[in-house]
């Protein structure tokens, strides 16, 4: 259940800054998490104000062209807050979800297209776990239409199921992260490996992939894969681990954020067509201690931009478009779980690198930007604060 606060807690947030690399691969031992970067006039203290508690929040998002915040809960919720009436905004509608392991409530998301329309009759898409026969599941995207009568709280209507990754037993690695290309004609979702590794590698089915697809869920016409012999035609790209942050950038590029094994964890410009190597390849080893080639060490593969061993653990990803905080415009923010950080990395070209860390209190799942500029993070975990950043 989510606890919204009549006044929001302002607190002060002395925030250090990580070392900046040149190289694809970024070290976070030791001093290098104290070390001071040159990263602009923002210097890296955030004023924090505590915007309620939610129940294992996986997704934040606005909704566009509103002040209204929403965040969804792993176990089936969907709640919504609007900042500027410091008012709850409650869903209902909302699907039955396979919940348990990383399973749940997965992503939200609405069309900016929509943002001058009012919230009765928008469109609104969200990414569950969905059960199947014989012990299986997978992430399912559906597609509904908001009907807010009362302004307090909206009905999702006619939500139906548009696309439906293949069903494996297991609970791990869902991704189902939903995001909408810059001219709005696409759907991109991530769709994990299902901690099955092999099927990454096999485009007869969609998982460790990214598919493309048209509004409606339908493959997209000219993915590269379509027509090919069995493979499956909603496919943009594969041999993908694990995905749970992707954003386009200023330029209309697609990037993803994923997790790696033990080490690894990787930050890719998604291209058309490209096999990113899991689980043949990667900057990490297994678990069990067992080593997998490094990436560079094969040509068949894209190579990430960038690689962090220790990991991350990311959360979402978004490339930051405000002016709150100078000289920050068109970098990358990255939610750090086990790193308990925000992460922030520099685009050159089709080269990255770190160039702050930010860190927090706790496991940081989501983080997006508000309205005015401002950062929005919602901590993971049961009682997981909404925050809300300013420059201190």
């Amino acid at each position: 259940m989510a606890h919204y606060p009549l006044l929001a807690v302002i607190l002060p947030l002395a925030i250090g800054l990580a070392s900046c690399s040149n190289a694809a691969s970024v070290d976070t031992d030791g001093a290098a998490k104290a070390a001071v970067a040159d990263t602009g006039e923002f210097d890296g203290t955030f004023a924090v104000a505590e915007m309620g508690t939610y129940d294992e929040p996986w997704a934040v998002t606005f909704i566009p062209g509103t002040e209204i915040v929403v965040v969804s809960e792993k176990a089936g919720g969907l709640k919504g807050y609007d900042t500027e009436a410091g008012k709850a905004l409650f869903f209902t509608g909302v699907p039955e979800v396979d919940y348990g392991g990383q399973g749940g409530m997965g992503d939200v998301a609405f069309l900016p297209s929509q943002a001058g329309s009012p919230l009765s009759g928008r469109t609104i898409y969200l990414s569950w776990a969905e059960a199947g026969s014989g012990d299986t599941r997978g992430a399912v995207v559906g597609r509904g239409t908001l009907s807010c009568e009362d302004h307090q709280t909206c009905a999702i209507e006619d939500l139906a199921v548009i696309w439906r990754q293949d069903k494996v037993t297991g609970r791990g690695h869902y991704s189902h992260r939903i995001v909408f290309s810059p001219d709005e004609q696409y759907m991109f979702v991530a769709s994990g490996d299902r901690q099955k590794l092999d099927p990454a590698q096999d485009t007869a089915n969609n998982l460790g992939t990214i598919v493309r697809l048209n509004l409606d869920g339908t493959p997209a016409q000219g993915n590269p894969l379509a027509g090919q012999g069995g493979a499956s035609p909603d496919i943009w790209s594969w041999g993908h681990r694990n995905i749970l942050g992707m954003d386009f950038d200023a330029q209309g590029r697609l990037w993803d954020m994923e997790h790696g094994p033990r080490g690894g964890d990787e930050l890719n410009l998604v291209r058309e067509g490209a096999n990113y190597g899991w689980p043949n390849v990667s900057d990490g080893i297994h678990y069990d201690g067992d080593p997998i080639p490094d990436n560079d060490t094969s040509d068949a593969y894209a190579l990430p931009a960038i690689t962090w061993t220790p990991v991350i653990a990311p959360g979402s990803m978004i490339f930051y478009r405000g002016d709150m905080f100078p000289g920050m415009k068109g970098d990358a923010l990255i939610a750090g779980l086990s790193s308990n950080a925000i992460i922030r990395v520099a685009i050159d070209g089709e080269d990255a690198r770190e160039v702050a860390r930010y860190p927090m209190e706790q496991r940081i799942r989501g983080v997006t930007q508000g309205p005015d500029g401002a950062l929005w993070v919602i901590e993971d975990g049961e009682g997981g604060r909404l925050l809300k950043l300013t420059p201190g």
